[in-house]
Formats: structure tokens, sequence, C-alpha cells
């Protein structure tokens, strides 16, 4: 059977927190969720084109709750504000969509000098997500959903002792380890929350090829180089649309017969409506999950201790 928006269960009194919810993958998923009734924190880098995004949401859903926080991935200090802001307007949270990224840039550094893809898909998500768990664990059945691509199959697992590819930089081999880490980091997530005994979830999903601004914004910052100009017309020409696109992690977030653990994605690769995908890549899985932990840890300076955040 297919799956899509009108699928999504009723989300009345349930708090969800959307990244990169100003566009794409992620404004089409807090337009669903805020449709069926849940109030959608939309934590986003560009304010300005934030309330752009409230306005259009608003526009087909007059009564959505909608509510913006500031949040620069790149920029720990930004992500630590962010979160005591959220912190400090909800005590429980039903739903974290670690939805933002970058894709295909010139090598760049984040606030805290991590390789741009990595600092901003995976590293400012694991610590928004180490500091929203408390939240999280107030409240029966929360979801942690983070978003992954198809290209985490031509990643590499991180290295410890080179996790920001000095000397080794390539737009794409970047790109590839941090979307690997978003798959490693959602499964080793759930094993931290299965060995507390509690009943928050982590899931993963990946959106197939989607025609989103993502890939615009890509060749803007890298002038037009020919792997980004080849995915921007691919995106154009056969992409799913954007409202398509985030139904993999809207399935992964909503659906009740989801569990934690499980892949999300669509059912052609790269197309067709979301389905519950297979978890390749086990060989070496527990080495490459010790070994994110241990980059992510370390870099941040947080650790993701759910018993820790449970009592608390």
């Amino acid at each position: 059977m297919t799956w899509s928006a009108a699928d999504i269960p009723d989300q009345h009194g349930r708090i969800a927190v959307v990244t990169g919810a100003n566009g794409g993958l992620g404004l089409e998923t807090a337009r669903q969720l805020a449709a069926k009734g849940a109030h959608v924190v939309m934590a986003v880098r560009n304010q300005k084109k934030a309330a752009a995004a409230v306005d259009e949401i608003r526009a087909s859903v007059p009564d959505a709750a909608l509510e913006l926080v500031a949040l620069d991935l790149a920029s720990q200090a930004s992500v630590r504000a962010a979160a005591e802001q959220i912190m400090a307007a909800h005590k429980s949270i039903d739903l974290l969509i670690n939805n933002a990224g970058v894709m295909g840039i010139p090598e760049a550094k984040t606030a805290d000098g991590f390789e741009m893809q990595l600092g901003v898909d995976h590293l400012g998500h694991w610590s928004l997500t180490a500091l929203l768990l408390p939240a999280l664990l107030r409240t029966p059945g929360a979801r942690i959903v983070t978003v992954t691509s198809t290209a985490h199959h031509m990643g590499r697992a991180i290295s410890p002792a080179n996790p920001h590819l000095h000397g080794r930089y390539r737009p794409w081999r970047a790109y590839g380890q941090a979307k690997l880490a978003n798959f490693h980091f959602g499964l080793g997530l759930q094993r931290e929350l299965e060995n507390a005994g509690v009943s928050t979830a982590s899931l993963i999903a990946h959106p197939g090829l989607s025609n989103t601004d993502l890939q615009a914004v890509s060749v803007q910052q890298t002038g037009g180089g020919t792997s980004q100009r080849f995915f921007l017309f691919l995106a154009r020409r056969s992409g799913m649309s954007a409202a398509d696109g985030a139904l993999s992690q809207l399935r992964a977030a909503t659906d009740p017969a989801a569990k934690g653990g499980e892949f999300y994605g669509p059912r052609f690769v790269n197309s067709g409506p979301p389905v519950r995908k297979p978890v390749v890549r086990r060989l070496g899985l527990d080495k490459a999950i010790a070994a994110l932990w241990e980059v992510s840890e370390r870099e941040t300076g947080i650790a993701i201790d759910v018993r820790a955040a449970a009592a608390a």
C-alpha cells in the first residue's frame, strides 16, 4: 500500500522540532506536521527566509502553530543557544527531525574549525540532539529522525585520526562521509536508547533525488562545478518534488508502525513512495559507530548520555 501525507496521524498536542524548516524538505515537513495539528519549532539559520516560510505555510494552513528559533548548525554556540531557548519553552518534545544540511561545497570551516559538511550535517545535529534529549525522554514514544542520503553509500566511515579530511578534502568525499555519519548516528543512537531502556526511538530516512534548493545552493557555492551542475540538472529533470521527497522522513516520524532503528526511503532507490529499507553495510558497523562517538564527543565536548539525560 502506498503511504502519503494523508496517512499522517493527528498531531494535535505534539511538539516537533525541525531543522532547516525554511526551505526544501524541511519546509514541506513543517507544513505537513502543522497541517496535522503539531506545534512546529522551525529551527533555522536564515531568519528572513524563515519568516517567508512561515507566511507560505500559513497561506495553506491558516491556523498553523509555528515558532521560529535561530539555529546555525555551523556554530556550536548557536546550537547551545537554540537548545536552551527550545528547552525553556518546551518541557517535552515529541519529534526532532535532523533535516538541515549542506552538500558538495568547496572546503570550508565552521565557526569551531570543523570541516563544514561534517560540522553542519552531523556535529551540529549531534549537539542539538544531546541537548534536547531530556525533553525528548520526558515524552513517551518520542522520535528522533536523522536525514541521510543515498550518498552515504559512497562515504567512508569517519577516521578519528583525520575526521576533517585535512589534505584529503574533496567535496563529494566530504559529503559522503557526512551522510554516512548521519546513518551511523541514527543507528548508534537507537542502540544507546535501547540500552537505557527508554521508549524514545531513533530512525533514519533519505529523500532520494528531490528537486530542492540544496542542489542550487551547491552550484552557487562551487561556482558551478561540473558535478554540482550535473546533480542540479538531474534533480530538475527527474527529481521528485520536495513534498514527495519529504515523505520518507515524515513516515519515519509519524507512522505508528515505524520502530526505532528502521530506515525509510523511496521505494525505487531515488524515487517513489516511502517504504522501509534494509539496513546494509553492517560489516564493520560497530567499529564505525564507536569511531563516530569518539570523534563527536571529542570535537563538540558534548556526550550523549541517555541515562543522565533521563535523570535530568
